[in-house]
Parts: C-alpha cells; structure tokens; sequence
C-alpha cells in the first residue's frame, strides 16, 4: 500500500470490528472485542499496535486505490470473506 510518507496511515475502527466479527462469525465463533464495552476502543487499540492511527469516525471510505488494495489483502488473507 503505498501513501505519503509524511502523513500517517489511517484507518477506520469500526471498519476493524466489523471485518474482525464477520469473519468470526463465519467460523461458527461468538466473538467479544472489548470485553463488554464499546469495541471501538479495543479496535483502535489494535491499529495503534499496528502502527496505524485510527482515523476519526467522520473520515468516510478510503481512496479507491487504497479500497483496491484492501479489498485484494482480504482476498488473499480470508479466501471467501465478501
């Protein structure tokens, strides 16, 4: 994935929660992220750890190059997940 190196890597936690329960899901699983609480902390959490910085709810869908990439990363990591 390619970006302006002087801007950070964003990425929106809800879009984590929602890829990270589906596929849980898919796998007969009942998963909780953030224990019982709002997800959306444990998800930004996991971006920090990933060295990417949660963007703000508002920052709407990324790029369509950068929708292309995910969606070829999903392809290839989760055969099956669409």
């Amino acid at each position: 994935m390619t970006h302006d190196a002087g801007q950070p890597e964003t990425f929106n936690p809800w879009s984590v929660v929602n890829l990270v329960f589906h596929h849980l899901a898919d796998q007969g699983l009942h998963p909780v992220l953030g224990e019982t609480g709002d997800p959306k902390q444990a998800a930004e959490a996991l971006l920090h750890a990933l060295g990417i910085q949660p963007a703000p709810d508002h920052a709407g869908p990324a790029a369509g190059p950068i929708q292309d990439e995910l969606l070829a990363l999903r392809r290839k990591m989760m055969p099956g997940i669409e």
